[in-house]
């Protein structure tokens, strides 16, 4: 098994850096607060035009072109419409499996977010608070949503497996990702109590969400954990025959190695990649099938100054309005960094790209330069990532 696909990121989990115009006229930083500074009637609105036009059947067409064989979609833990004021999107994930069927695509759904947060971050629904798996009423919610995605889609021949939860904190990251100074909270009161998910929770989380999934979702779709940030944490669990297909989610990106230390310059680079990604996903891909579901070409080098970790836009930082980098030495960095990574996954069962899109101005905004490294197809189109490497 080798699965190569990109992530449908923003489209029916919004982050807001990936396309500032739908929280234009709020002070919204997640996708919380956005239904909360508009009315009704705008919210769905914007929700519903943003939806039907982000991704369409062209894009399925265009990722099968590509060479790409699957996509990873993110979806909220309101996606069946019971948690107001947001709006359910089982319309756009049964639209989405008809134009991978067409398309001979498979689809990772990815439970991208949870109730009070799994992780802190913008991506996980609420900014700054940290409390979902401290709520037992929560935690089983989380299950039913997964329950309910495996009886809607588990018999679908296009699904290629459920992703349990995507992103959760544990211990192991929760000094470095530093979320309480990048995702401030906007109710302090809400965030306080916020902690890392413990790994002895998320084992058990995961083993309940595998039970719930399996009696739904025939054995041969996959069961995906994310690794917690701590990849070789797994090596003793689900080590019981009743565990079958269950695949192992690392994400990896070159900005977190940066705030690990990594020193930015290709060769520095270079040996990250290899000692920090590639040989640790070939050490535990004698446990588990190993994907690497979320990675993407960014750096700082590119971008020609320090992003600190890709926070400055994101904080109101450092910012300039023209290119540093030439445009030729920027390809020959995208493109060693893109071999190195790909090398990478393929000591591993696959990879997605993250992500396939985004809607940023990096021409007339300042500070964007650089961050169309995360749109593959902007990355495939400049031959950063040329298709023959894919």
């Amino acid at each position: 098994m080798f699965v190569k696909g990109v992530n449908l990121g923003n489209w029916l989990v919004l982050e807001k850096w990936m396309s500032p115009a739908l929280f234009a006229g709020t002070t919204a930083e997640d996708e919380y607060y956005l239904p909360r500074q508009l009315t009704r009637e705008a919210y769905e609105a914007r929700i519903k035009i943003h939806r039907s036009e982000y991704i369409t059947e062209r894009d399925f067409c265009t990722i099968k072109a590509m060479g790409l064989e699957s996509v990873r979609i993110p979806v909220p833990y309101f996606v069946f419409g019971d948690r107001e004021p947001f709006i359910g999107c089982t319309e756009e994930l049964d639209k989405a499996f008809e134009w991978a069927k067409k398309y001979g695509l498979t689809i990772l759904l990815d439970l991208h977010t949870a109730p009070e947060g799994q992780n802190g971050f913008d991506n996980g629904g609420i900014c700054g608070v940290v409390k979902w798996a401290q709520n037992p009423k929560e935690v089983e919610f989380e299950l039913s949503v997964l329950e309910r995605l495996a009886e809607r889609y588990g018999k679908r021949e296009e699904l290629w497996g459920i992703e349990v939860l995507n992103e959760p904190l544990t211990e192991a990251v929760w000094d470095v990702m530093k979320i309480w100074e990048r995702y401030q909270p906007v109710d302090e009161e809400m965030a306080k109590g916020s902690a890392p998910v413990q790994m002895e929770f998320l084992r058990q989380f995961y083993m309940d969400a595998y039970d719930r999934i399996r009696k739904h979702m025939p054995k041969e779709k996959y069961v995906v954990i994310h690794d917690g940030f701590d990849l070789t944490a797994w090596k003793d669990f689900m080590r019981e025959e009743k565990y079958v297909n269950v695949v192992l989610d690392t994400h990896q990106y070159l900005m977190v190695m940066e705030s690990m230390g990594c020193e930015q310059n290709l060769e520095a680079y270079l040996k990250c990649i290899e000692e920090n990604f590639a040989e640790k996903i070939e050490e535990m891909q004698q446990y588990f099938p190993v994907i690497c579901g979320e990675w993407c070409l960014f750096n700082s080098l590119a971008c020609g100054y320090d992003t600190k970790g890709g926070t400055n836009v994101l904080t109101g930082g450092e910012k300039r309005d023209g290119e540093i980098v030439a445009a030729d030495e920027k390809k020959k960095i995208y493109q060693a960094l893109a071999k190195a990574q790909l090398d990478a996954w393929r000591r591993g069962s696959g990879y997605y790209y993250w992500s396939y899109k985004l809607l940023l101005d990096t021409v007339n905004e300042a500070g964007w330069i650089g961050w169309d490294s995360w749109d593959m197809g902007r990355c495939v189109d400049f031959g950063w990532l040329p298709k023959g490497i894919l």
